[in-house]
């Protein structure tokens, strides 16, 4: 005959409390509670980066100094063209050669190095002095960009420096006289935080940047500086090594829990 033994509630829950204690059960339970939760979000770290402070001038190409080549004499006809429009040519370079009334040949010379410009000569064509150019040079090939500074940009230029600003270009290309261009002027720098331009929210109540610690959302009111290649300067609010939201928005909030991905895994 088998005998069992009777066994009451009281003594099974000891029982079952230490044998989970020995199998590790309620450590495991505890590292659950500190695992990240909430939606995965894409961050990255806080680095330091330099800004150029640049001013744009929109404007119009002209040349420093332009040479109209005409003859001296008038009732001559072009019989010969040795250079074209777009030519990179030296002073004294034949240009031209015309037929003279009376007979013979005169030779159109340039009386300055640089490019040219343009040109009206062509054979059988007549050439005087009170006609058009048979050649216009840019001499040595130096352009000259006239533009214009947006009034906010004024106060960034230097004593002597005016809202009508002259850059200086030189260059073997022949450019379009009077044709549009952009200049874009350095003046100063500044070395500071950077993040996304993506990273920051513009709100009534302020400019905003997202970071997490402890895997959740902190925001930050930030001040702002300069922009350049998709990043923009945090002058305060942010330090350098926080771990930023890449692309803040609304529907993250103070405090929610998330699981951080740093941009570079993310990419993967």
């Amino acid at each position: 005959m088998r005998h069992f033994s009777r066994i009451s509630s009281k003594t099974l829950f000891p029982v079952a409390v230490a044998t989970a204690l020995g199998l590790g059960l309620l450590p495991l339970r505890a590292a659950d509670d500190d695992a990240p939760k909430g939606p995965a979000v894409t961050v990255l770290k806080a680095s330091k980066s330099c800004f150029s402070d640049i001013v744009e001038a929109s404007g119009t190409i002209v040349a420093r100094e332009e040479s109209s080549v005409r003859p001296e004499r008038p009732g001559l006809k072009v019989t010969e063209v040795l250079a074209e429009a777009g030519d990179t040519i030296t002073a004294g370079q034949v240009l031209a050669r015309l037929a003279l009334p009376e007979g013979g040949t005169l030779q159109v010379t340039a009386p300055v190095a640089g490019l040219i410009s343009a040109s009206t000569a062509q054979i059988g064509t007549p050439a005087s002095a009170r006609g058009e150019a048979l050649f216009s040079i840019v001499a040595r090939s130096e352009y000259d960009l006239v533009g214009l500074v947006s009034t906010t940009d004024v106060k960034k230029l230097a004593v002597n420096q005016q809202g009508m600003v002259y850059v200086g270009i030189s260059t073997p290309r022949r450019l379009l006289l009077n044709s549009s261009g952009r200049a874009l002027i350095k003046t100063g720098q500044s070395c500071n935080v950077a993040v996304p331009l993506t990273a920051v929210q513009y709100s009534p109540a302020g400019t905003v940047v997202q970071i997490i610690r402890r895997n959740r959302v902190e925001t930050k009111r930030v001040e702002i500086g300069l922009m350049s290649g998709g990043n923009i300067e945090i002058r305060d609010g942010v330090n350098e090594g926080d771990i930023v939201v890449a692309r803040a928005g609304a529907l993250l909030r103070e405090g929610d829990p998330v699981r951080p991905v740093m941009a570079s895994a993310a990419a993967k």
